[in-house]
Order: C-alpha cells, then sequence, then structure tokens
C-alpha cells in the first residue's frame, strides 16, 4: 500500500479502494478480523456522515487506521459503561423495598382514620372485632369470655366490618 501519495486524496474513496489491506492491517493489531471490520464499517459510517465536510489527506492510511481505532475505544469504552446482569442483580438487591416517604404518610393518615373510626363503634362491638380479627380469636372463645351468645358476637362482627366498610370506602380519597 503506498501511503505517499503524490498529493492529497479523498478518504472515502481511498477507504473503497484498500478495504482489504486496511482491514488486515487492522486485524493484526487487534487480534480479530471481525472487530476489524467493524471498526473499518463504523469508520466508513462517521466519514459519510461528515462527506461533505472532509478535506483531502496526503497520509490516508495512517489516518484511516488512527480513525478506526479510535472507533473500538469508543466502543469499548460504551460497553464497559453498561452494567452487566450480576451487577444490575446486585443493585436490585440493594434496593430498598419498603414503602417511600408518600406512600407512609398515605398509611399513617389511613391507621389514624380507622382508629377513629373503631372510637366511634360501640365498645362491645369493637371488642368483639379486634379480638377476632386481631387477636385471631375464635368466635366462640369470644363469646365465652364476654359472657355472650355465639349468634351474638357473629351479628356484632358483621355489623362491625359493614360499618368499617362503609366508612372506610367515604373516606378514601379521591383520584382521578
Amino acid at each position: 500500500m503506498n501511503d505517499s501519495a503524490a498529493g492529497p486524496v479523498n478518504l472515502m474513496e481511498y477507504l473503497l479502494g484498500t478495504y482489504d489491506e486496511l482491514k488486515r492491517r487492522l486485524a493484526r493489531r487487534l487480534g480479530s478480523e471481525e472487530l476489524a471490520g467493524d471498526a473499518l464499517q463504523d469508520t466508513w459510517m462517521r466519514l459519510s456522515a461528515r462527506s461533505g465536510r472532509l478535506d483531502p489527506v496526503y497520509k490516508p492510511a495512517p489516518y484511516l487506521l488512527r480513525m478506526a481505532m479510535n472507533t473500538v475505544v469508543d466502543r469499548q469504552r460504551a460497553e464497559h459503561r453498561l452494567l452487566s446482569l450480576e451487577e444490575v442483580d446486585t443493585l436490585m438487591d440493594m434496593a430498598d423495598p419498603g414503602p417511600g416517604p408518600a406512600q407512609s404518610a398515605e398509611q399513617e393518615i389511613a391507621l389514624q382514620e380507622m382508629m377513629a373510626l373503631l372510637q366511634r363503634m360501640p365498645e362491645r362491638r369493637r371488642r368483639i372485632l379486634l379480638a377476632v380479627r386481631v387477636d385471631g380469636l375464635q368466635q366462640r372463645e369470644v363469646a365465652d369470655s364476654l359472657g355472650v351468645s355465639l349468634r351474638l358476637v357473629q351479628r356484632e362482627l358483621k355489623a362491625a366490618q359493614e360499618y368499617l366498610a362503609i366508612r372506610s370506602v367515604h373516606a378514601l380519597p379521591r383520584r382521578l
């Protein structure tokens, strides 16, 4: 390949005319024909993007080889900026699954509203609801501990749940 042409050379014409030789030299430097071909393709794309603004070059081979090597370096830098699957998994494991500040505030408000609803309930109804739903006692156990019938516990539990269901729906914030 004769780099010392008598005058300036059009880079795109030179690349087309000496593609095989440039690829061979680049493959020797990079250790891969595939990488060399990709680098020359990227070089061609860069040249064609600037085709109207290309100045003729006196030593086109070294210029094109340097340009191709720069595309390889740019590609390697970009690939190193990407996270591997293992790095993504590590980051996902570090993510806090807990609620954020807004969600915590909403939950606190909802809890306060529920406590206010419970306080407005008749005491026996509230005790039955909490014993069954919070403490996990059987309805028969609650009836025995309060000295009332199982049927009364069932009615009070149903009434408490309906009371909360109706008032909780009305207390929900309206969202679009």
